[in-house]
């Protein structure tokens, strides 16, 4: 599994700053702290070649001249890069990158109009969690090193999901499952828990309705931008399910489950869950065990659970009941339990009870999970103020204590405070972050990706998720190797390759001498 992180970025002192290139400037700020000797830093290209955002999980391919802009993401941005530095008045070879592969295996590169943290592979929700929290660890650095740079304006940093001025952007997850589940099971179960799941890892938002056109507090800050059950878009007509069969790994074996419904978490605790009780549900899924309580209107249900901070609307399914986003959850999680295998691993058993026990937190009062969940945290922030100064929801004050609670700024962010405080849980160690934000996962291919970055960064000349690209001196012909499976090239069966190898050419001679060349151990 993995996360992806969209930031939401301003500049206070320009106002009117071309967003694209104050996310380029976060790029090549983390850029200049690496070159400062906190890593390598590998002139690395993204190398597009396999990615095939257009092929729809429903078996067609969408044509490309009728894709949304927003969903060719398999073409390069340098053009715009060239053109960043052009209006900065730079000579069009003065490098702006608009990309970087990570000693940690991740990518952390601008996607459109925000500065994207797409963390390494991870085999387990608590790792996710400790490299989602690097990708903060990073844009806090870069933030840091554009405040003290003579000539660049301060940039902020937020980890949001909507400016509540109609603009939405994301916050992903991407989950690996076996291709012999079939797309439509996968989509019929997960509809109904993702439309419930935001009651235990929703990020709250002040405003109801895209515009923000309603006063109020709900529960998700994206729900309101969600319009369809099923679909291959990503940033207009946001579906639900997405549909975007690229599997970044051996395609006739995985799918790749990407995930664009979740809210950004600050809560180490709902991003635990948000992730750790999908991947119970998608096992489920494959065991043929997963409750299917289809609902009427999905879209509209949605909605109604995330306008309701007291957790007691009901929506109706197509059976003739209604039932609340609680009790939604609590189909799936009374499943996962009577699923549960008897050797369940320490980190399963974690999950399972902490979804239980938050559950019924949640269904006793809300409030108590202030600890857990953000929108809790949030709202219970939020209430303080109304109540300390009779604020209604319509006061902008209100607003800005929203947009302050994501500010990822140690000093200001309302969320850094609760958790100096110890009003929220943590799950990681700030030590381990911070070095989550070097270093790669051992158990997956990302160690493979990020070893190589660190080691040879002159040489590792392309990336992507499922091949590296080396350029050796003297050699005319680059060597690429693949990376196809996800739990191989770990540290257990690389690391002593990597150990043993004098420079990059030794390296490639060790690797490839072995039975399967031009693949990763």
């Amino acid at each position: 599994m993995g996360t992806e992180t969209e930031y939401g970025i301003i500049a206070p002192a320009l106002p009117s700053a071309n967003p694209t290139l104050l996310s380029s400037q976060v790029v090549n700020a983390y850029a200049a702290t690496l070159r400062d000797g906190l890593g390598n830093l590998a002139g690395t290209r993204w190398d597009y070649t396999d990615e095939t955002p257009l092929t729809d999980a429903r078996g067609f391919r969408m044509d490309r001249g009728s894709a949304h802009p927003s969903q060719l993401t398999d073409e390069p941005v340098e053009l715009t890069a060239e053109q960043i530095a052009l209006e900065r008045g730079e000579p069009a070879e003065a490098a702006v990158l608009m990309n970087l592969v990570l000693n940690n295996g991740a990518r952390l590169y601008v996607d459109h109009a925000h500065p994207e943290y797409s963390s390494p592979e991870v085999t387990n929700p608590l790792d996710a969690v400790l490299w989602d929290r690097a990708g903060d660890h990073v844009a806090v650095a870069a933030m840091d090193r554009i405040r003290t740079t003579p000539g660049f304006s301060p940039v902020i940093l937020y980890k949001n999901n909507t400016d509540n001025k109609s603009v939405s952007y994301g916050s992903h997850e991407n989950y690996l499952v076996p291709r012999s589940v079939p797309f439509s099971k996968l989509a019929e179960a997960l509809i109904p828990f993702f439309v419930s799941r935001q009651v235990i890892c929703g990020a709250g938002r002040v405003g109801l309705g895209p515009l923000n056109q309603e006063p109020g507090f709900q529960i998700s800050q994206r729900a309101d931008f969600f319009e369809n059950e099923i679909g291959l878009e990503t940033t207009v007509r946001r579906p639900i399910i997405n549909t975007r069969d690229e599997p970044h790994a051996v395609a006739e074996k995985y799918r790749r489950l990407h995930v664009i419904i979740g809210d950004a978490n600050l809560s180490e605790v709902s991003n635990y869950l948000k992730l750790g009780t999908t991947a119970l549900v998608l096992s489920l899924i494959e065991q043929g065990l997963a409750p299917v309580p289809e609902l009427e209107d999905p879209v509209e249900a949605l909605r109604a659970i995330s306008h309701d901070p007291s957790l007691t609307v009901e929506v109706g399914l197509k059976d003739g009941r209604s039932l609340t986003g609680l009790q939604l959850q609590e189909l799936y999680c009374a499943a996962v339990l009577a699923a549960l295998p008897a050797d369940a691993d320490r980190q399963t058993l974690d999950v399972v009870e902490r979804w239980q026990s938050l559950l019924v937190t949640l269904r006793r009062d809300p409030m108590e999970a202030a600890r857990e969940v953000d929108w809790v945290a949030k709202l219970k922030v939020l209430e303080a103020y109304r109540t300390r100064d009779g604020l209604a929801w319509t006061d902008s004050r209100l607003a800005l204590i929203d947009l302050q609670y994501a500010d990822l700024r140690p000093e200001k962010g309302i969320y850094q405070r609760l958790a100096r405080r110890g009003d929220v849980e943590l799950l990681v160690d700030p030590a381990d972050v911070a070095r989550a934000a070097v270093e790669p996962p051992r158990d997956t291919r990302a160690y493979f990706r990020g070893r190589c970055i660190a080691e040879y960064p002159a040489e590792v000349v392309g990336a992507s998720w499922d091949s590296l690209i080396f350029e050796l001196p003297g050699q005319r012909r680059l060597q690429r190797v693949q990376t196809r499976e996800p739990l191989r090239g770990t540290e257990a069966l690389t690391g002593a390759l990597f150990d043993a190898a004098t420079d990059a050419e030794d390296f490639l001679a060790r690797l490839l001498s072995g039975p399967d060349r031009r693949v990763a151990p």
